[in-house]
């Protein structure tokens, strides 16, 4: 077990130095000078100006000197300053990465609830009408863009009803669910499709083992059996999906949180794209991509201890 946790951080430490540089590459190579940002605009701009802000912010040094003093930096928690807000990234981060927590957190109890629920009430119902309802309602949910489901919520219940704001993320525990459950609704339609097709076909899978019939033409009551032998059976492939599920959402906040107007992590990225805010659109991919990372080999690791099979077969 030891041997294969090493392997996992050693893996993820990869990994993450791969991401960072591509990371720090796409941004660098993206469209528009932010010397030019810096020296606040092209009026009056003039060469001796621009090369005197170049050297200021070391942006006339080679891309691989540049990456490793943002490496060298950021290892040390620095991760620079804002050119358009002047303050620190990091505080920057601190300010609007709650915002964003709450709202992933929110959307993943949603589709983990509403998604494996359905998904169950379907397997458990196979064949039937209520099998058909969920994975043509699922099918549908799944086929609608985040920001499509984000206009149609905000205009039935945010506008036409007033049940919800549709701006803002609130304060307090009651105010921030009440603001975020539009939002967290929009970002969590696709996913509750898609955990809920998983949840269906594993369960169809678990029922259909050896044991269960045995169970089954041995007179064990059928809630016992789908209780104890399928869904615990089914928990591994459920529980994998929803990890990964769940570490994606963080980039699927983007659009969610520029929709309906939340001043998280992911408008803060569209912002920082937008003005050539190179230290913060860095600190912010790398952020996701870490969050991503570190999921995804936490689920990793305990998809053994959920599914005996797989264990054996990493041992």
């Amino acid at each position: 077990m030891l041997a294969r946790i090493s392997r996992r951080l050693a893996g993820l430490l990869a990994t993450l130095l791969a991401a960072s540089f591509v990371i720090f590459a796409a941004v660098y190579a993206a469209p528009g000078d932010p010397a030019v940002f810096l020296a606040g605009g092209r009026d009056k701009l003039t060469p001796e100006k621009l090369e005197l802000v170049r050297a200021q912010y070391h942006l006339d040094e080679p891309l691989v000197v540049q990456y490793g003093r943002w490496l060298g930096d950021c290892l040390q928690f620095d991760l620079g300053r804002s050119f358009k807000y002047s303050d620190q990234v990091a505080d920057l981060l601190t300010a609007r990465f709650p915002t964003t927590l709450a709202l992933v957190a929110y959307a993943t109890v949603l589709f983990v609830v509403l998604g494996v629920g359905a998904g169950i009430l379907a397997a458990v119902r196979r064949g039937t009408w209520i099998d058909s309802a969920v994975v043509g309602g699922t099918t549908l949910a799944a086929s609608v863009p985040s920001f499509v489901s984000a206009i149609a919520l905000v205009a039935l219940f945010g506008v036409q009803l007033g049940w919800f704001p549709v701006t803002g993320g609130g304060e307090g525990f009651a105010g921030t669910l009440h603001h975020l459950t539009l939002p967290a609704l929009a970002l969590a339609l696709g996913a509750l499709a898609l955990i809920s097709r998983v949840t269906r076909q594993a369960m169809a899978d678990a029922g259909a083992a050896d044991h269960v019939e045995v169970a089954r033409a041995s007179g064990v009551p059928e809630r016992e059996i789908v209780l104890r032998h399928v869904l615990r059976n089914a928990l591994g492939p459920i529980v994998t999906m929803c990890g990964l599920v769940m570490a994606g959402m963080l980039a699927g906040t983007v659009v969610v949180e520029t929709a309906f107007g939340i001043s998280g992590i992911g408008s803060l990225l569209v912002g920082a794209i937008n003005t050539h805010d190179f230290p913060v659109a860095q600190a912010v991919l790398l952020l996701m991509v870490t969050g991503y990372i570190v999921v995804t080999t936490l689920v990793d690791l305990v998809h053994p201890l959920l599914d005996p099979r797989v264990k054996e077969a990493a041992a």
